[in-house]
């Protein structure tokens, strides 16, 4: 009797170890998938937001586009080094046509983790990937006259953007004969056609990584002839920005106040110059001396 007692705790105690081995192996599993679909999750976020503020820009394999390449950015500058990049670009140390994008430290750390995972591969495939983007930097045709025309219009806001985005002298200026000015909240542009290339600077207007620009155009994006229209323009003036005089608009508005105030002084002395030169009272004094 005691025999068979023993047996069945000891069959207990098995029964029970078993539960519990399948218990933790049940969490294991959970954890790890939790951990898996976390990390899959950083990374599908991580990729939205480079295709969003990114991709403009930059390749991940591809070879430089209006930026450089980011396939192995992260061994090279580290975890936290592209985290710091992406946060504040310029206390980084990067060139002002970096923006800030201003996203928060942990889209920055999924963007940095997408990044890491995005640039596996051998460097041959690197350097065959970049092919592509060497041959295309080929010397760019030349806008027509009647296209580089309408895209200074749509520049100065002579002409409305088909969607109502706001006319792009408002922030941006360039140097031209040709225009009055423009604003100075946002970069010159004077010579970007130079820096970035036809391919550049349509990406930019088609799908700006600017968050200024990006508030700006939000369900107001420019069509695909307006966007060929200002490129042109802005290749005519990086192309001519050479033989533009400088001016001084101040001093020129300033000549041609005082001008207008002589041509109507001028005005002023040929109207009186028909009017009497003796006062109107010694007509009357006259008078009456005769009359006594």
């Amino acid at each position: 009797m005691r025999d068979q007692m023993q047996q069945r705790s000891a069959g207990a105690r098995q029964a029970s170890a078993l539960r519990l081995g399948r218990c933790m192996l049940g969490a294991l599993l959970a954890a790890g998938w939790l951990i898996g679909s976390q990390s899959v999750s950083a990374q599908e976020s991580g990729k939205q937001i480079f295709q969003k503020s990114c991709s403009a820009c930059h390749s991940i394999g591809g070879g430089p586009k209006v930026g450089p390449d980011l396939k192995g950015v992260v061994a090279k500058r580290g975890v936290a080094g592209t985290v710091a990049v992406v946060l504040d670009p310029a206390k980084a140390g990067l060139k002002p046509t970096m923006p800030n994008l201003g996203v928060a430290k942990k889209d920055a750390e999924a963007l940095v983790a997408y990044l890491e995972t995005e640039s596996g591969g051998s460097p041959a495939a690197s350097k065959a990937a970049a092919a592509p983007a060497a041959q295309a930097a080929a010397p760019e045709a030349a806008a027509q006259h009647d296209e580089i025309q309408r895209g200074q219009d749509l520049f100065e806001g002579k002409t409305r953007f088909a969607n109502g985005g706001p006319s792009c002298n408002a922030c941006h200026h360039v140097t031209s004969d040709a225009l009055l000015g423009g604003g100075v909240l946002a970069s010159e542009l004077t010579l970007v056609f130079s820096r970035m290339g036809k391919q550049g600077v349509s990406t930019i207007l088609a799908s700006s990584p600017f968050p200024v620009m990006q508030a700006a155009y939000e369900a107001k994006a420019l069509t695909e002839n307006e966007i060929s229209a200002l490129v042109g323009f802005l290749q005519h003036v990086d192309k001519e920005h050479a033989r533009q005089m400088p001016k001084e608009w101040g001093l020129r508005m300033f000549s041609a106040g005082v001008g207008g105030v002589v041509v109507l002084l001028g005005i002023f002395s040929l109207a009186g110059r028909g009017r009497k030169k003796r006062a109107v009272n010694q007509d009357i004094y006259d008078r009456q001396i005769k009359s006594e």
